[in-house]
């Protein structure tokens, strides 16, 4: 029993050093679990696969930083998905943070397919009032917004050349923590324009989007950093999302693990008096 005493006396912080490098490890050093990918992921995959090359998607950065390492994956791999099969892209935001993001995104993207800004891609920035300039924009994107994010007029670029409104847009991408957001375009662009609007959100967030689904007005639903995973798994590039995993469900077992361990010692306690 001075062993099942030692234990039982050990420093907590060697468990918290043992959750770090649980985490920390995985991230710099990938695992890559084997994920399997749900339909609704599939779905939003197979959507962006039948669009042909210079077809033009629109991504909504609605998300901020406390919700970034959940989004910002999806929203990545999805920005890959498309510069590898030659879609363009235009970018805004109905959350002023959510510009960085996308910023970081198409740079990332960007140089790995060598895509250049103006004429494959473009972040017309944040613009304040969620439904209202959703509506705006799909009526005149030029006059919702008349510059990019950097300030320059969206005239300069030749991606704009061709695009006026929601009508000249393939499919609508909102990466959403929140309001406004996803719920936004559900509305407008596939209620009121009949657009397709697919979506990738919070882990929390995602099932109360599940009925827009199942009616048909999503044609997809990414969730969280798994949705994320799912999605890298489709198009065979491993990311942020794939290593977040790795360390979530190592990180989640050796809590598993600590919790059954306890017990044991409580139980064998209680016998031992």
């Amino acid at each position: 029993m001075k062993v099942l005493e030692r234990l039982e006396k050990i420093d907590r912080r060697y468990v918290f050093i043992l959750i770090l490098l649980a985490v920390v490890i995985p991230l710099l050093f990938p695992i890559n679990f084997k994920i399997e990918v749900s339909e609704p992921v599939a779905m939003l995959y197979r959507t962006v696969e039948e669009l042909s090359p210079g077809s033009c998607v629109l991504f909504s950065f609605d998300y901020g930083p406390s919700t970034m390492p959940e989004v910002y994956p999806m929203n990545l791999a999805l920005v890959r998905h498309c510069f590898s099969k030659d879609i363009k892209v235009i970018g805004i935001a109905l959350w002023p943070e959510g510009v960085q993001f996308g910023n970081e995104a198409f740079r990332v993207a960007a140089d790995e397919y060598g895509k250049e800004y103006g004429i494959d891609y473009i972040n017309l920035g944040y613009k304040a009032g969620g439904v209202v300039v959703v509506s705006a924009a799909a009526e005149d994107i030029a006059t919702t917004f008349p510059q990019d994010y950097t300030g320059r007029s969206i005239e300069e670029f030749p991606i704009m050349t061709e695009v006026k409104n929601f009508d000249n847009i393939d499919l609508i991408v909102s990466f959403s923590a929140g309001d406004p957001g996803t719920r936004e375009y559900i509305r407008i662009a596939q209620g009121r324009y009949g657009k397709k609007v697919g979506t990738g959100v919070t882990a929390v967030s995602a099932p109360a989007f599940y009925p827009y689904l199942n009616a048909g007005q999503l044609q997809g639903l990414l969730g969280g950093m798994k949705g994320a995973a799912e999605y890298e798994t489709l198009i065979q590039q491993s990311g942020l999302g794939t290593s977040g995993m790795d360390a979530q469900s190592i990180a989640h077992g050796l809590i598993i693990f600590f919790i059954v361990l306890a017990n044991v010692f409580y139980i064998a306690g209680r016998r031992k008096k």
